[in-house]
């Protein structure tokens, strides 16, 4: 009764290799912003870090990081205390010590810097913290040879209402930390 509802063939053969994935969900490719080495938000790290790839700090960081040519993002748990030195830097976290960026500082909203700043481009968010000397140079910064940063003074107008004949003058006004 049971047997006539089943097939008398011998059972389907199964492929012996499961069909490819349309995509692979984790593919690294080299020289590709996906290759960058993490340091998590759990981890502390004391020491020096020097390397060949970008680098993400979540964490935090004693000592001294060092990636000529490459990317140092500082994450928004990032606490570092070290001296930066590469090509782009991008600050979301907080940073006491020295940075030297042959390229580009980048200091976001949430980020902060406490310390000297050697660049050729910076760039500093609404909200964003420096403090310290900065020097802004156009070409060939070399982390070996940099300059001794010199402090920024920030100069400013304000409007000034002359009271006897109701005119409007402009009077500067230094801007200090």
């Amino acid at each position: 009764m049971w047997k006539s509802h089943l097939n008398q063939s011998a059972p389907a053969s199964f492929p012996s290799q499961p069909a490819e994935p349309a995509t692979r969900p984790f593919v690294r490719k080299t020289g590709s912003a996906v290759d960058q080495a993490h340091i998590g938000k759990g981890m502390v790290i004391t020491g020096q870090i020097s390397g060949a790839e970008p680098l993400f700090v979540d964490g935090s960081v004693e000592g001294s990081i060092s990636l000529p040519g490459n990317l140092v993002t500082i994450g928004p748990n990032g606490q570092v205390m070290a001296s930066i030195s590469a090509r782009d830097v991008v600050v979301l976290g907080k940073v006491w010590g020295d940075i030297i960026a042959s390229n580009r500082l980048d200091i976001r909203s949430e980020g902060s810097v406490t310390g000297d700043v050697l660049a050729a481009r910076l760039s500093i968010e609404q909200g964003g913290f420096i403090k310290g000397r900065v020097a802004v140079e156009q070409a060939g910064i070399e982390a070996a040879t940099a300059p001794e940063p010199v402090a920024v003074e920030a100069r400013s107008t304000r409007l000034v209402v002359e009271p006897d004949a109701g005119k409007l003058r402009r009077q500067p006004v230094a801007l200090t930390a």
